[in-house]
């Protein structure tokens, strides 16, 4: 199945799943209405969803002038990939991470945080930046933009489902397959687990393939591993303030977790991708490189750097 066909269908689950939700909290006319403004979503995450990731973040576009270093780099990228040039824009937070987006490679905008390009060295900063530009390439970011769109409107109608409950709600709707109080405290829950597994399965084989595309374009998959230990020590010690909705889209995810909640997570865990950088193959693999050693020497680093 192609990227294309799967991407599809992941996202029409996520339309049915907020009309699903409209017919629960408000019978026919909950669905009616939900299928309407599934409908307007869509075509408005399509053309305004990465303006609105990028104001959510606070990123600005920045010149060459700048960040040179920066845009020599993304150019670097640009021309070994054969991709148009993307807009750069910074974010102002100190935890070390970036993102892709926009609907096309024509309007493909490159989001990196200032912690990034203080902590990374060039080689390192080159592997991240290849491997967004292979979001670009492999054409992942339209549809990861707006599937945190459509994540945000389901945790919003969660929201109302619980708010509901509280206060008795959709208590006349049950005739039309509304629920009641309980039933909408369910749906409060199960809803935004839905929408984060479909975001899983949205993300998760992405990040492989952007691993190894962003490789071939950097001309080395060495300075990505090394990048993700620093970008995972640093993760763990201080998430960023991010949405939950929008964390499939940054190179490593920026929200804190461990053991179960990695089961959960919009990313593969960062020692298999930096053993897969590395010409290892676990699990099940015959050789697994010290990844975990090096995160914790990353970590230990970054520690005593912010003492």
């Amino acid at each position: 199945m192609t990227n294309q066909i799967r991407s599809f269908l992941l996202l029409t689950a996520m339309t049915i799943l907020i009309v699903l939700a409209g017919q629960l909290l408000g019978g026919r006319n909950g669905m009616i209405f939900a299928l309407m403004f599934a409908a307007a979503l869509n075509f408005f995450s399509y053309w305004y969803s990465d303006k609105m990731v990028l104001k959510l973040y606070r990123a600005r576009p920045v010149e060459p002038r700048e960040a040179p270093e920066l845009y020599e780099i993304v150019r670097f990228i640009s021309d070994r990939s054969g991709l148009p040039m993307p807009k750069v824009c910074l974010i102002p937070s100190e935890t070390p991470n970036a993102f892709a987006t926009g609907r096309n490679p024509q309007h493909a905008v490159v989001a990196v945080t200032e912690g990034l390009v203080r902590l990374l060295d060039r080689e390192e900063l080159t592997g991240v930046l290849a491997h967004e530009m292979a979001h670009v390439q492999n054409r992942d970011i339209l549809v990861g933009t707006i599937a945190a769109t459509m994540a945000g409107a389901i945790m919003m109608l969660a929201s109302i489902a619980r708010w509901s409950a509280m206060f008795g709600g959709s208590r006349g709707n049950d005739d039309e397959g509304g629920l009641g109080p309980l039933g909408l405290i369910l749906m409060s829950i199960i809803a935004p687990m839905a929408a984060m597994i479909i975001q899983m399965a949205i993300s998760r084989s992405r990040e492989y393939m952007a691993d190894s595309t962003g490789a071939h374009f950097a001309g080395s998959s060495e300075g990505l591993a090394r990048a993700l230990e620093k970008l995972g020590a640093y993760s763990s010690a201080k998430p960023m303030a991010a949405s939950a909705a929008t964390a499939h889209l940054f190179t490593v995810s920026p929200l804190s977790g461990s053991g179960l909640m990695n089961l959960f997570s919009t990313h593969p865990p960062i020692s298999e991708r930096i053993a897969r950088l590395r010409g290892g193959s676990f699990p099940g693999g015959t050789r697994k490189p010290d990844v975990d050693s090096r995160v914790s020497e990353a970590r230990s680093f970054w520690n005593r750097l912010s003492q």
